[in-house]
């Protein structure tokens, strides 16, 4: 009886282990779909849910949705007697640490951004956001006079386009790599990346990385403090806030936008 007993619980152990393997293989073996679940959709090309104006209710003129892309279509931004800003925020959550992806592009000579971390009640979000740049770097400055506005900084050639003011680069503060950048022309699509945690940041275009820094650093301190947001108080204090598009008065569109939390 004791030699039955004695297999019987040998037996059990071997049964519940095997069930355990089981369940571990299941999940490390659960289908694309569930992984992949985390994800969540701001734009899917069906509806502007959760999008308004920054400092708004609605949606300024000019953005809208054609062919499934969210777009800003400058003739419809042209509505009479409207004074205020144009860039949107995802308004229905806030977010603080996570990766943020989309896809874009920009016709000759245009100029974007995407913010994240930010606040409502100032004047507009690069007041206190921080910014993965859009631009064009090949014609911007060939369409535009940026003279006045570099000289502002010291730029020893201001009628160039500036390292820190090319896409990608964490505007006015770090600048992109440019052994890693593979910028499609203009009116081919992009991809970019934002990840974002207490102990990096990293900018991503077309599935290479282009920077990293620690975010409230002392090296993060004494870039804000040294150029052109050192009058600029709030500017990236806030450790969560709204996903933003910047309108930059030209054509722009954007599909893919989806974000991950971390």
């Amino acid at each position: 009886m004791l030699k039955f007993f004695k297999l019987a619980t040998l037996l059990l152990i071997i049964a519940a282990c095997k069930d355990q393997s089981n369940k571990k293989t299941e999940e490390t073996t659960a289908p694309p779909e569930q992984k992949t679940s985390e994800w969540t959709c701001l734009f899917d090309g069906t509806s502007l849910e959760g999008w308004r104006g920054y400092n708004m209710d609605s949606l300024p003129p000019g953005w809208t949705i054609k062919d499934s892309i969210l777009t800003f279509d400058t003739e419809l931004g042209l509505e009479q007697n409207y004074t205020g800003g144009k860039d949107i925020i995802y308004g229905a959550e806030e977010f603080d640490n996570f990766e943020l992806y989309l896809e874009w592009k920009i016709p000759e000579g245009a100029n974007s951004g995407i913010f994240y971390h930010v606040k409502e009640g100032y004047d507009g979000p690069p007041e206190v956001a921080p910014e993965y740049q859009i631009i064009d770097d090949a014609n911007y400055a060939d369409i535009h006079d940026l003279v006045g506005y570099n000289s502002q900084f010291g730029a020893e050639h201001p009628e160039l386009l500036q390292d820190w003011q090319k896409t990608g680069a964490d505007y006015a503060m770090h600048v992109a790599d440019d052994s890693q950048k593979q910028l499609n022309p203009v009116g081919e699509w992009n991809s970019s990346k934002i990840v974002f945690t207490p102990e990096k940041v990293e900018h991503w275009l077309n599935g290479k990385k282009l920077l990293e820094f620690v975010p409230w650093s002392d090296d993060w301190k004494a870039k804000k403090n040294s150029g052109k947001w050192d009058n600029a108080p709030d500017y990236g204090k806030y450790k969560t806030g709204y996903i933003a598009l910047q309108d930059h008065a030209s054509p722009i569109w954007f599909r893919n936008i989806k974000i991950k939390k971390l």
